[in-house]
Parts: C-alpha cells; sequence; structure tokens
C-alpha cells in the first residue's frame, strides 16, 4: 500500500490565507493532502512531473493548477534539468481554509461562479499559460500585501480564475468518490447503475433501458450531455476505482484489472497509459514514494 501523507499547513483558525514564495531546483515534500484549498504557480518547470489524484502529467514552463481539500497532489523533478532548463523553478503557493467564504455567502447568486469553481477544485483544475502569465503580478503582490487588502486581491484571483474558459480537470471523480451532477435524472440513474456494477458486464442496452431511450438516442444524448461516449464515462468510473485499488491495496495488476470489470489485461494496461499518461505499474510506483514530490 502507498502512503501518501496527511499535511498540517501553517494555517491557524485566525488565518484568512497562507502565500508563501520559493526558488528552487528540486522538489522533495512527499505526496499529500490537507483541508485547504490550495493554488500552485509554477514558473520554469519544464519537465516537472505533477500528479493531482490520478491523474500525471509532465508540465510545460508554466503551471496554475487549483487542488481541493483532501485531494492528493504532488510535484517532482522528473524530466526537469537545471542544465537544460537554465533556470531555476519560481513557485507561490496560497493555501486557504474551505471556511475562508462562508457557506451563506456562497449560496448567494453573485458567488455562483465561485462556488461551481470550489466544486470543480475537488478533482483539480489545470489552468491556461495565458491565464497563469496574466495572473503572475496579482500573485506576485500577494506576497507584499496584508491585511483586508489582501483579502481582496485573493477575491479578485479567484474571480478571475471562475470566469476562466480555457480549463481542464485533471483526476477522476470515481478516485475521490465524486459525483457528478448532470442536471438530468436519466443521466444520473445510469451514471448510478455504472457507478454500482462496474465490476461487471455494463451494456450499452441496459443503460439506454434505464434511461428509457433506444440504443442510438442514448447514445446521442449521454455524448451531448456530458461530452463524453457511454464507453468512455464507463472507463473513467472503472479506472477510477483502478487507480484507487493501486494505492490502497497490495493486489496485482491483474487482479485490479478483472476486479474493475476489464477482461482484458491487455485493453487495461493500453487504456491506463492513454489516459493516466503513466502505466499501471508507474502509477503505483509513483503513489508508493519511490520518488520525490513537494
Amino acid at each position: 500500500m502507498a502512503q501518501v501523507y496527511r499535511e498540517i499547513t501553517p494555517l491557524t483558525e485566525y488565518d484568512c490565507f497562507y502565500v508563501i514564495t520559493r526558488t528552487k531546483t528540486n522538489f522533495d515534500f512527499p505526496l499529500h493532502f490537507h483541508e485547504e484549498f490550495e493554488l500552485n504557480f509554477l514558473l520554469n518547470a519544464q519537465g516537472v512531473k505533477r500528479i493531482v489524484g490520478d491523474h500525471q502529467e509532465v508540465i510545460d514552463d508554466v503551471e496554475l493548477v487549483l487542488v481541493g481539500p483532501n485531494l492528493p497532489h504532488g510535484w517532482m523533478n522528473h524530466e526537469y534539468d537545471l542544465e537544460k532548463n537554465g533556470k531555476q523553478i519560481d513557485e507561490i503557493t496560497i493555501q486557504f481554509h474551505r471556511e475562508l467564504f462562508g457557506e451563506n455567502f456562497l449560496k448567494k447568486n453573485q458567488s455562483y461562479l465561485v462556488t461551481k469553481l470550489f466544486e470543480k477544485s475537488a478533482r483539480g483544475i489545470s489552468f491556461s499559460k495565458e491565464l497563469a502569465l496574466k495572473l503572475k503580478p496579482k500573485l506576485q503582490s500577494l506576497t507584499q500585501k496584508t491585511g483586508f487588502e489582501s483579502i481582496l486581491d485573493l477575491m479578485s484571483i479567484l474571480h478571475e480564475l471562475s470566469i476562466a474558459e480555457e480549463v481542464r480537470l485533471l483526476s477522476d471523480d470515481t478516485f475521490m468518490g465524486n459525483k457528478t451532477s448532470f442536471n438530468s435524472r436519466r443521466i444520473e440513474a445510469v451514471f448510478e447503475h455504472m457507478r454500482n456494477h462496474y465490476a461487471k458486464e455494463v451494456t450499452l442496452s441496459t443503460v439506454a433501458k434505464i434511461a428509457g431511450m433506444t440504443d442510438v438516442s442514448f447514445s446521442r444524448f449521454i455524448k451531448k450531455r456530458t461530452g463524453k461516449t457511454f464507453i468512455d464515462s464507463l472507463n473513467e468510473i472503472r479506472l477510477g476505482h483502478a487507480s484507487r485499488r493501486l494505492i490502497d491495496t497490495t493486489e496485482t495488476i491483474s487482479e485490479i484489472a478483472y476486479k474493475c470489470g476489464f477482461n482484458n489485461l491487455s485493453y487495461f494496461n493500453r487504456l491506463f497509459k492513454s489516459k493516466k499518461n503513466c502505466t499501471p505499474k508507474q502509477f503505483r510506483e509513483d503513489f508508493a514514494g519511490t520518488r520525490k514530490f513537494v
């Protein structure tokens, strides 16, 4: 079983947020999680590998990611080379409490986009390079400010993130046990069936009947509603469970593949690598702490 550390952040109950800037050439903090939200900005980080939930990716020179509460995350050197890059990595990390913006505040109409931003952060959100560079001056100035002015600046940054159009959600829903709302009772019923029966055979005909539609109509319906095909949605659920088992158990990869509904090990390995940017073996090794993180 892999060990993912629970971090005790420097935040106290009397702090609104915590910000730190660092210049570094090495990442030496283990894969971890904490109860606070975290916004992480990296500059000159080409070749670094980022892990958020069950998602792994080698990043470019600029990075801006928002990580939600209790979502495992970490960065490691991987292919980063100071001599090759010619520059040290600049990092700005902001952590803030879940309670910073009260529940009543987040229920207001004007807070809707920020509320959705926080909900999406449960999977980790990667923002575009253009937005990261645009927000760089604000992030840097935040380290120099105190008092209520600093809170206003943080709210301004969060607003910019909430209206961003070019974003990517990183980790799969299933990995953290989250359930995405599609505002459709038929789609919700289908996903509930897939979540409950992912280890068994789940056919298009079965879920189409649950939705009360023909196979062809349902195929079009789910793609329109979710942006994914039926089989892609089912595989995402299965891969989320497989990723969790790779971390939490000592079961063999073939055992995990079978228990998560994949009857063909080669197919499972190919699909896992195409979706997670690494093999199941590499994924398990990274979470097991064979490499260094921050």
